[in-house]
């Protein structure tokens, strides 16, 4: 059984730990003691080292805009430890530049469907896929986000930023469109058409783009329902204050298209990027 550490208990950070561990040994941390304090199923770490240290693999669950900070205080401690990072925009040439050309990283865009294991993954072998053995470190991520749903191999980073803008920011953009789920079923085919339509735009081949709008859809319609939400809600929950969602949300309130709204989370997911 694979040791997996998660730094940051967001709404992503909960999910991915909910969905493996009860196939993997899992230990938390958040800086937010609250958000941890009840967990009695998973591993609360006191501080980040300790949980680096009995961890093999770490997932980065943190927002953009906390890893200049948190790469610092991690570098020290990975050693030869698979890091997969699920943040909007963070590359791995920014990742290298600051953990070290060794460091075994993997980038990976979950959606929010992975709270109830209907969720669509965007996984990136980048560099790691030069590793050899059998413990590839993609091959752990695509082995680890298997559990929150499908999951889309790509080979170009670039990729996984219009992962975010299609997939990740997806479920929002279909909530404000449909503004109630009573109207989900009877606007899904139509929503799916446009968004397959805006992934193809973003480089994803048809069919590619026509999975992820399927499984990004689906997905969220069988969370408004599971989990009794509102679209109100899963805007909140997706959508966060300077961010790739936040981006599209602004084009579609302005009465821009769903594909210009693509483009334009696309085009916050390359900003935060330009960190290297």
């Amino acid at each position: 059984m694979k040791n997996v550490g998660i730094i940051g208990y967001g709404n992503m950070g909960c999910a991915i730990a909910e969905r493996i561990k009860d196939k993997y040994a899992v230990c938390v941390f958040d800086n937010d003691k609250d958000k941890t304090a009840a967990l009695e199923d998973v591993v609360v770490a006191e501080d980040i080292p300790g949980l680096i240290k009995q961890s093999e693999v770490v997932i980065l669950a943190v927002k953009p805009q906390d890893f200049d900070s948190l790469l610092g205080e991690i570098k020290d401690y990975l050693q030869d430890k698979v890091v997969i990072t699920i943040a909007a925009g963070v590359t791995t040439k920014y990742m290298k530049n600051r953990l070290g050309e060794k460091a075994r990283i993997v980038r990976v865009m979950p959606n929010m469907p992975a709270q109830i294991g209907k969720g669509v993954s965007v996984i990136c072998k980048g560099q790691s896929s030069n590793d050899s053995g059998p413990d590839l470190a993609w091959h752990l991520a695509h082995d680890i986000f298997s559990n929150l749903g499908s999951v889309l191999v790509v080979d170009k980073e670039e990729m996984v930023n219009a992962a975010t803008a299609v997939s990740g920011s997806g479920p929002a953009f279909f909530c404000y469109q449909i503004k109630d789920k009573k109207n989900a079923a009877s606007k899904r085919n139509e929503f799916i058409k446009l968004l397959t339509e805006s992934a193809a735009s973003l480089g994803f081949d048809w069919k590619e783009a026509e999975f992820l709008s399927e499984k990004t859809v689906d997905g969220i319609i069988a969370m408004l329902i599971e989990r009794n939400l509102s679209c109100v809600d899963i805007i909140k929950m997706v959508a966060s204050k300077g961010g790739t969602t936040q981006a599209g949300l602004e084009v579609l309130n302005s009465g821009g298209s769903l594909e210009e709204a693509v483009k334009s989370a696309y085009k916050r997911a390359d900003e935060l990027g330009q960190r290297s």
